[in-house]
């Protein structure tokens, strides 16, 4: 009879090296690592040959967004380590991201414009399975989308991508002439609320009236994290947030927030149920877990204190800039979206022989390289941003600037 002594001896001899991995949260087996690697941290990018860079822009998405709460690193590293039933992850996050900011029903999606889409289906199909299967094939649904021209904008593909149809309108009247048997949803991009006549209060008591779902695009209106419970408050029938940006969560991940029949709906759309719109927009257990410790860790930081700090790092550039005669700097705060401190460069070209994509184009060939908005290159002027700034990094482009405009002075 073979005793246990004996029949681990065979297993071991079984496994490259004779030895056996130890259990690791009793669920899978831990790979070895070695004294040298468990001491030695490589630097990937580095030995990849991918150039470092200072984010004086935004955490744009081809930037790789912002970088995560350390707490959000922490909760993924534990996801990574744990098994999950993704419906019942999604429930009890969903759940717990809904009860901390006052809403019906949460769900983490792959981004903010998975939201958008998921969203829209959500609006189109209800929980009707066969239009689930349907789409962006629209046929017997609702699919018609009403938008105000002036929020008219390149990420509204996230709607179309189901299949719907635009409709522009201006006025609350054209709103009312637009309506019809067709009409699936209603939507309200956030970012341009001062530029459209029908503001969020008003385009959300409409959506009540004719009975259509209200979504706002809310995607980049965090930091301050406020606006979370304001657009809540405006009675929105879905709302998105971008993950990866204000709120510091995962770079792929984001926030739909909404009544519970549309989230139910939203989620019948997406991963992991196969033959759905959203079937390629997964969301890990790691990205699901972080992003409920991002609005955690949100919700409690401390902006108003950031936001000096930094205000303090653009007036230090700004001194280095204006330092330079022609040179004039401005701080100035957006009204609605990013709503943190921004600093804005004017010169007269004919002293300061540079346009903005001249500047542009030398911070980002320079040494350190220094990326800044292009999105705002225009009447001479450029604008910084020190949402993704590091301490000390201000120093360093107040002087990288100076050098810029002292090299091409008349």
């Amino acid at each position: 009879m073979t005793d246990r002594r004996s029949f681990l001896r065979r297993v071991a001899c079984l496994i490259p090296g004779g030895m056996l991995y130890p259990m690791k949260n009793g669920y899978g087996m831990e790979h070895r690592i070695s004294s040298q690697e468990k001491n030695t941290e490589r630097d990937y990018f580095r030995e990849l040959g991918i150039s470092p860079f200072i984010n004086a822009a935004a955490p744009y998405s081809s930037l790789g967004g912002a970088q995560m709460w350390p707490e959000v690193i922490q909760a993924m590293n534990y996801a990574s380590t744990q098994r999950a039933r993704m419906k019942e992850l999604q429930d009890v996050v969903g759940n717990r991201i809904a009860s901390m900011v006052g809403i019906d029903a949460a769900m983490v999606s792959a981004g903010a414009t998975s939201a958008m889409t998921l969203g829209t289906a959500a609006c189109m199909t209800g929980k009707n399975e066969d239009f689930i299967r349907l789409l962006p094939d629209t046929k017997g649904m609702r699919d018609e989308v009403i938008i105000q021209k002036a929020h008219r904008y390149s990420y509204e593909h996230a709607v179309r991508s189901c299949g719907a149809k635009i409709v522009e309108v201006e006025i609350e009247n054209d709103v009312k002439k637009a309506v019809n048997e067709k009409t699936a949803m209603m939507l309200f991009y956030y970012g341009r609320e001062p530029e459209g006549q029908i503001k969020a209060e008003e385009f959300v008591a409409l959506g009540r009236k004719f009975n259509i779902p209200t979504f706002c695009d809310g995607a980049t209106t965090v930091p301050p994290v406020e606006n979370i419970f304001k657009l809540v408050k405006n009675g929105f029938d879905l709302i998105c947030f971008s993950g990866g940006k204000g709120l510091r969560g995962p770079y792929s991940a984001g926030l739909l927030l909404g009544c519970m029949d549309l989230i139910e709906a939203a989620r019948l759309n997406a991963s992991p149920n196969d033959d759905t719109i959203g079937r390629g927009m997964k969301v890990s257990k790691e990205e699901i877990l972080g992003m409920m410790v991002a609005v955690e860790v949100s919700l409690k930081h401390d902006y108003k204190a950031e936001w000096q700090k930094k205000k303090k790092w653009l007036e230090l550039i700004a001194d280095e800039a204006t330092s330079i005669p022609g040179i004039k700097a401005e701080i100035f705060v957006p009204e609605v979206a990013e709503q943190h401190p921004h600093l804005r460069l004017q010169w007269d070209e004919s002293m300061v022989e540079l346009s903005p994509s001249d500047v542009v184009k030398k911070l980002r060939e320079g040494s350190p390289s220094i990326e800044v908005s292009s999105f705002f290159l225009t009447g001479g002027n450029f604008e910084l941003s020190p949402w993704e700034m590091l301490p000390g990094e201000a120093e360093k482009i107040g002087r990288r600037l100076r050098e810029i405009f002292a090299s091409r002075m008349v």
